[in-house]
């Protein structure tokens, strides 16, 4: 029996995949925030949500699909199943564009960018914590008595 057959286990680490795509997304809004006409990209929490659904249920399998890098241009990531992510799910991006635009049609603002990366690093923070404790429970009880 591996971790991944333990359900606690599966959903921790899809959360931390998922954690792990959005830091990506956000540090990129982040890099484009000088891009003229560039609009931000987050994470669609509506997919995630269907995964922790199914994955509470006993649904979700452990080959999930992974997510994929979107390329804009060959020399930046290769394809070669290096630039995937195991999320644990069918993640998608979507258009998230901030509270305001700027006159060149950059609608990031780096306040709310960065707030949200503090989030994810929190959330990822806790996913950590909890897998931790996951396994010094596992170990607790695969103890012997008296040592």
């Amino acid at each position: 029996m591996s971790l991944g057959d333990i359900p606690v286990f599966s959903v921790l680490r899809g959360t931390m995949g998922v954690l792990t795509a959005r830091q990506k997304v956000l540090a990129e809004n982040i890099a484009n925030s000088d891009t003229p006409g560039f609009t931000p990209k987050d994470i669609d929490q509506k997919s995630f949500q269907s995964f922790l659904s199914r994955a509470r249920s006993g649904k979700a399998s452990n080959s999930s699909p992974s997510v994929t890098l979107r390329v804009t241009d060959p020399r930046h990531i290769s394809n070669d199943g290096a630039s995937t992510s195991r999320a644990g799910s069918n993640v998608r991006m979507i258009d998230a564009p901030d509270s305001e635009a700027t006159i060149n049609g950059n609608s990031v603002v780096l306040e709310e960018q960065v707030a949200e990366l503090a989030d994810t690093r929190m959330r990822y923070e806790m996913a950590i914590g909890l897998y931790q404790k996951s396994v010094s429970l596992l170990r607790l009880a695969i103890k012997t008595p008296g040592r």
